[in-house]
């Protein structure tokens, strides 16, 4: 899986300050993304195990609430076990105390039993559709037909 940015301190999205991480490759290509040199699934650079130890370092910070999960598409196939992984070892080292939000333009129905899923506090899906933009300044999706959905069955420590 490659990663086309990290960003330690971001108040874009989701709630508080989080870190996110932008993947490569995203298959869907709606007209309009904001990030269509995510697209690639060969952009940016190749996620390591350093990559993973940078990210759980910058968890550590107190007043980061939690980690976001962007693209690109993080439930590409080239993306999800890496992911996964990733969502695991959150977990492993913060419990419940930093929140998990992954962004996605499939539908929650259409990928719920992924396996990524049981680390995932909240989910923004659906593709997005430019005749139905947001202008609305702090929203965490971009179009209209775009859900923010808890997930319940959460691992919760």
């Amino acid at each position: 899986m490659n990663y086309i940015g990290i960003s330690a301190f971001d108040t874009a999205n989701g709630p508080g300050v989080r870190v996110s991480l932008f993947v490569s490759g995203c298959r869907l290509r709606c007209p309009g993304c904001f990030n269509p040199e995510s697209w690639d699934f060969a952009a940016g650079k190749p996620f390591t195990e350093e990559t993973q130890a940078k990210i759980l370092s910058a968890l550590e910070e107190e007043y980061v609430e939690g980690l976001s999960l962007l693209g690109g598409d993080p439930l590409e196939p080239e993306n999800v076990d890496v992911l996964t992984d990733l969502c695991r070892a959150v977990r492993e080292k913060f419990g419940s105390k930093k929140s998990i939000w992954l962004w996605t333009g499939r539908r929650y129905e259409h990928v719920r039993d992924l396996p990524i899923f049981q680390y995932i506090d909240t989910v923004v899906d659906g593709p997005f559709v430019q005749k139905l933009k947001v202008e609305t300044k702090g929203a965490w999706f971009g179009s209209s037909n775009q859900r923010i959905i808890p997930i319940a069955s959460v691992a919760k420590e």
